[in-house]
């Protein structure tokens, strides 16, 4: 096994614990990996512009105020990355995610997808730009320790 520790951004849905199934996954098998990941508190993610800039009365300028507090996490990590997971989960559609996988890509970083059958044809483009397309979070967890073996 290598001594090098991986670092790996998970990004995209918040609503089931996929992240939590990888990351268990990885230390069940003793993989050296370090993840990071976007806020996955909704409400503290998306606040955090008004909570620290000040409170606004128009929707649109309070997601502004957010999403670029928020962009400089993420871009931060998604370039220190050396692989990012994207997870498209079925009740939502996650833009941001997207944004996230072509951001990765764009920088230079490989991306792995994870979603189910039904996003298949929706996300063809995104697909074709990742490295490995999973259906289950234990995939992820399979492909890394091949990469770290």
């Amino acid at each position: 096994m290598s001594d090098k520790i991986w670092n790996v951004y998970l990004s995209g849905e918040i609503h089931t614990d996929w992240r939590e199934q990888i990351i268990n996954g990885c230390e069940a098998k003793g993989l050296k990996v370090r993840f990071s990941s976007a806020v996955t508190d909704h409400d503290a993610s998306d606040m955090v512009g008004v909570n620290i800039l000040g409170s606004e009365e128009d929707n649109f300028w309070r997601d502004r105020k957010a999403s670029g507090i928020n962009s400089i996490r993420t871009s931060t990590h998604i370039k220190e990355a050396d692989l990012v997971v994207v997870r498209f989960g079925p009740k939502y559609k996650q833009w941001n995610a997207a944004f996230d996988a072509g951001f990765a890509v764009a920088s230079g970083v490989p991306i792995i997808t994870l979603h189910d059958a039904e996003n298949d044809h929706p996300l063809k483009e995104v697909d074709e730009a990742a490295k490995a397309t999973c259906r289950h979070p234990e995939q992820v967890v399979e492909i890394l320790a091949y990469l770290m073996s």
